[in-house]
């Protein structure tokens, strides 16, 4: 099943990419696709099976992943930082 992660910055994806979770294959980088966020930003599209979930992400990296559906996207993951939290996280 293909999967597309949003994350907050490049490195974000760079490091999704190096170290990725356990099950997850095939992962190529590309701009966001509009539909899911107005960013300019990078995405990873992979593969996983229909079982993957992710619950945590230790790198506060990850914005959303969605599962690409028949009639769009489905979340299966997304982040619980807020938008003041990321501008801090960036300036640290």
């Amino acid at each position: 099943m293909k999967y597309i992660a949003t994350f907050y910055s490049h490195f974000g994806a760079i490091r999704f990419k190096r170290e990725a979770p356990e099950g997850v294959t095939n992962i190529e980088l590309r701009p966001v696709p509009r539909d899911l966020s107005s960013s300019c930003g990078t995405s990873a599209s992979f593969d996983s099976s229909e079982s993957f979930t992710f619950t945590e992400d230790s790198t506060d990296e990850i914005e959303q992943i969605v599962a690409v559906t028949e009639g769009g996207y489905k979340t299966i993951y997304e982040s619980q930082i807020n938008n003041f939290e990321i501008q801090i996280l960036h300036c640290i």
